[in-house]
């Protein structure tokens, strides 16, 4: 019975004028991101303290395919490489389009609840203008 892979990594960068923090979640070969915006530089306590009290509380993006690589590295070979992606790319090209799918899903969210609540306003409105007719033709 295969239980699946679990992964999850935090890349922090700065994306000017900002020090963005991405959260990759790999489970069963789904990605999902979760971007936080730190602001000024964060420190190390203060990026684990930010994991500890609100990693349950992040909005991940909604999964995405990806290949997943099963390898023990050697320790200095992956601080290599942490340094290599944070001076070269920043965050994957997988993560980039999970957290675009995720803002995607969160406009038309609001696009949704923005135009509910423009049709109950105008409900309001037409209910308060047909009481108002009403009124006038009782008074005569």
């Amino acid at each position: 019975m295969d239980t699946g892979f679990v992964s999850d990594k935090l890349t922090v960068y700065f994306d000017d004028p900002f020090w963005v923090g991405v959260f990759e979640h790999v489970d069963n070969g789904k990605l999902s991101v979760a971007k936080v915006i730190f602001g000024a530089e964060p420190k190390d306590y203060e990026v684990q303290e930010f994991v500890i009290r609100n990693y349950c509380r992040l909005k991940f993006s909604p999964a995405v395919d990806t290949v997943v690589k099963e390898s023990k590295r050697n320790p200095k070979r992956l601080q290599r490489d942490a340094k290599k992606t944070v001076l070269g790319k920043g965050i994957g090209t997988k993560s980039q389009q999970a957290l675009k799918l995720q803002q995607e899903q969160n406009k038309l969210e609001c696009k949704v609840k923005s135009r509910e609540r423009k049709e109950e306003e105008e409900l309001r409105l037409f209910k308060l203008k047909q009481q108002k007719k009403k009124e006038k033709h009782k008074g005569k």
